[in-house]
């Protein structure tokens, strides 16, 4: 099967369900967005619900690869570097909220359908945070690595303007680095 025809196949899914939302999705809709038949788009993936999974894994391994550059840059403060590996999960929200008026669908819907990935997802981009935390905080860099992803998702709570999220993420982690750095941190 052709890995291209896959991806038009999915850009035409993403395409669809931030125009439409997932619910009034059709496989009528992906095929003729993406130029193909309906037996054709059958052919790559099994219904909307696969489609919408298989993007799903697309989205969070786009974001995954953008936190783990971000972890592997060298010569940038550890405050810059974890802001922009929790960034690279704050961005994919803040795009889908900027592309669709059905976020708040998608979103639901990928818990109902991806919640595994999720999983996946967020386990990952807390065990890059713990590593890039691992020398500056020891034996707490797990602790700490769950508060940041913690602090995150909580943003991701209100949206209205994507730039509070972002400020806020940034003085939450200069705020627990300090803390780290600080001679008189606690243990």
């Amino acid at each position: 099967m052709s890995n291209e025809r896959l991806e038009a196949i999915l850009a035409a899914a993403y395409e669809c369900f931030t125009r439409h939302g997932v619910r009034r999705t059709t496989m009528d809709d992906i095929a003729t967005t993406a130029g193909m038949s309906r037996p054709a788009v059958y052919q790559y993936v099994r219904n909307k619900d696969d489609a919408f999974r298989r993007l799903a894994e697309r989205l969070f391994a786009d974001s995954l690869a953008e936190a783990r550059r971000a972890a592997a840059t060298e010569g940038v403060p550890l405050a810059q570097r974890l802001y922009d590996v929790l960034a690279a999960k704050l961005e994919l929200t803040l795009k889908l909220h900027r592309e669709s008026r059905h976020a708040a669908e998608l979103l639901d819907t990928s818990t109902k359908l991806t919640g595994d990935l999720v999983e996946a997802y967020t386990r990952e981009l807390t065990d890059l945070s713990t590593a890039v935390l691992a020398d500056a905080a020891g034996p707490r860099a797990r602790a700490v690595a769950d508060v940041l992803v913690a602090l995150t998702r909580g943003l991701e709570a209100d949206l209205t303007d994507p730039d509070l999220p972002r400020q806020r993420l940034r003085d939450g982690v200069t705020l627990l680095v300090a803390g780290l750095t600080h001679p008189g941190a606690p243990a």
